[in-house]
This record gives C-alpha cells, structure tokens and sequence, in this order.
C-alpha cells in the first residue's frame, strides 16, 4: 500500500502552527502563575491565619496553604502537556489534537469561571459574616492590603490573555483547513509495471533455470546451457565426424 499517484507530502497550515504558537503562550502563562504563586503563597497563608484565629475555621489557613501548592503543581503539569500536544498537533497526530480538545475545554471552564469568580469579589461570595468568622469582603480587603498593588491586576489581565489564546487555539484547530492536515492519507494499491523485472531466484544444481525470467538459456543476452558430461539424465558429447561409437550395453536384470 503506497500513497495515491502525484500526491505532494503535506504541509503544516498557518492555522496548525498559529495554534500550536498560543498553546505555548498558554503555557508560558502558567508558569507566570506558578512562580506568582510560590512568591505570594506564604503572604496569603498569613493572612488567613490572623483573620480566622480563634474562630471554627482556623484550619482555613493551612487549607489555602496546600490548596495554592496543588494549584502550583497543576500549572506546572499543564504547561509541560500544552507545550506537548503543541508538538504533536505540528506533526499531524489527530488524537493530540482531541486531547487539545478536551484539555482546553476544561480549562476554559476553569479559568473563566476563576475570573467570574473574581469579578464577583471573593472565593465565598457571601457578604455577611457567620458568627466570629469574616465575611469574604473583610478577607478581600485584607489580602488586598498585604499583597503588592500590581498582583491582582497582573493576575486578572494573565488569566484573561490566557483564556482568549486557548479559545482561538481550538477555533483554529477545528477549521477545514486543519482537518485537512489531520486527516490520513488514503493509501492505495499500486499493480506491478508490465515488463518489469522479476527477482531472480538461484537455479537447483543439476537443473536448468525456469524459462521466462533472468538467467533463463535463450533469453537475450544469456548464453545457451552446456551440460557437463557423465551428469545423470544428459546426452554425452556428440562423436567426432568419422568417430564409430558403440552402443551402450543395456542394464543387467
């Protein structure tokens, strides 16, 4: 099985590459996102830990503590994969491509419901406090005074730039042009030429070649067969003009 006749190598489409380039900015936003979560983890930890002292939720604080470094090693292992499924979607491999599929869809859920989340003021949503415990603005208000003034700014604009990226990344991965490249090609069966030549097989000792194929006596450019004498089932020499020759004496019973 060959591919089809006069059917040029594929090329890679803008399309595949200018989607193979955002999956890698995806990925280099998160791990802009890791290291703003490593140098801020122990600031927020803090924080939590002042606002829900002596209350029912004073393990709030080690929560959010583990919760970011889960979240830092996420980034961490999406970023490695997206850099990934960006080589291998350059290459053709239509299952990377629905790994793509799957895996940006899932975080576009995230990393739009986390800005629907942030554009609405907090994790809790809730605006009252319960009891001893602070309300999630007094929270907000907390961690807004002890974290630097360009976080939450930065981090909203990356989360943004992120989400659009992987959105058009998945657009251009779904477009004809694309198919096209992800797509096998058809394999078709090629008959052998006419007239073309045949393997040649090596000859049993004591017997002639196969006529029809190279090496076969008679054909062109091959010399006649000379048999050696005294080979069982072969004439022997011809006589010599003038020469008597004696029959051979028939076999014993």
């Amino acid at each position: 099985m060959v591919d089809a006749p006069g059917t040029p190598p594929r090329a890679r489409p803008a399309v595949v590459t200018a989607s193979s380039w955002l999956l890698i900015l995806v990925a280099a936003i998160q791990l802009v996102n890791l290291i703003l979560t490593l140098t801020t983890i122990g600031t927020v930890r803090e924080v939590m830990r002042d606002a829900f002292r002596d209350t029912p939720a004073e393990q709030a604080a080690d929560f959010a503590w583990v919760f970011g470094l889960v979240g830092a090693v996420l980034s961490l292992l999406l970023a490695i994969g997206l850099v990934v499924l960006a080589l291998l979607n350059n290459r053709g491999k239509n299952g990377s491509r629905i790994t793509t599929w799957v895996l940006g869809g899932l975080m576009l859920c995230c990393t739009g419901g986390g800005l629907l989340n942030n554009a609405a003021g907090g994790l809790t949503g809730g605006g009252s406090s319960s009891g001893d415990v602070p309300s999630s603005q007094e929270i907000q208000r907390r961690l807004s005074d002890a974290l630097p003034g360009w976080y939450t700014p930065l981090t909203t604009l990356l989360g943004v730039v992120a989400l659009l990226a992987l959105l058009v990344a998945l657009i251009l991965l779904a477009l004809p042009t694309a198919n096209e490249f992800f797509r096998k090609p058809r394999q078709t069966w090629e008959p052998p030429v006419p007239g073309s030549a045949y393997p040649a097989y090596p000859s049993t000792p004591g017997y002639p070649p196969a006529p029809g194929y190279p090496g076969a006596p008679g054909a062109p450019g091959q010399p006649a067969p000379s048999w050696g004498p005294g080979q069982p089932g072969q004439p022997g020499p011809a006589p010599e003009s003038g020469e008597r020759r004696d029959p051979e004496p028939p076999p014993a019973s």
